[in-house]
């Protein structure tokens, strides 16, 4: 029965997690690794059915896994890495070039950036978490993640119009 829940619930989520461990760390195998322990402790934990939120509470120890990852290995993720996946046009090579130079302004920006605000950034417009989602993660509420993304997305435009 406990298998069939892990399958069900927790392995649906497992790309999401190594997803935001990836954009954390920086590196994939660092991500990995952060991923199977996240897992390992929840499917530890005798109790793990009962978490109300059980994806918000991965996501969390997921977050807080790679950072304790970073800060042990003394060294900030920049950008991800040149073979992280982001869907890009397929229609012709012009649109896919321009989708690439748009994403690395992107991850250019989103490293100037203090991690909290990279997270937040992350979980609403790569992961497309809800507000209310991302807030339950960070331990924050609905309204600071709304004024948080609001500022990020002005801070945003502002570096586009710039360039």
């Amino acid at each position: 029965m406990r298998q069939n829940k892990f399958k069900t619930i927790l392995l649906p989520i497992s790309d999401k997690l190594f997803r935001l461990a990836l954009s954390i760390t920086g590196s994939k195998e660092d991500a990995e690794d952060v991923v199977q322990d996240v897992l390992f402790h929840i499917l530890k934990k005798n109790d793990w059915e009962k978490i109300e939120n059980i994806e918000a509470y991965c996501f969390r120890s997921t977050r807080n896994r790679a950072l304790d990852t970073i800060a042990l290995k003394d060294n900030q993720a920049e950008t991800l890495p040149d073979n992280f996946d982001y869907p890009l046009p397929e229609d012709n090579i012009e649109q896919r070039i321009e989708a690439q130079e748009q994403i690395d302004l992107i991850e250019n920006w989103l490293a100037k950036l203090p991690e909290k605000q990279q997270t937040i950034f992350r979980l609403r417009e790569i992961e497309e978490l809800s507000y209310k989602e991302i807030a339950s993660i960070l331990n924050i509420t609905d309204e600071q993640v709304k004024t948080i993304l609001f500022r990020l997305r002005r801070k945003l435009k502002e570096y586009f119009d710039k360039d």
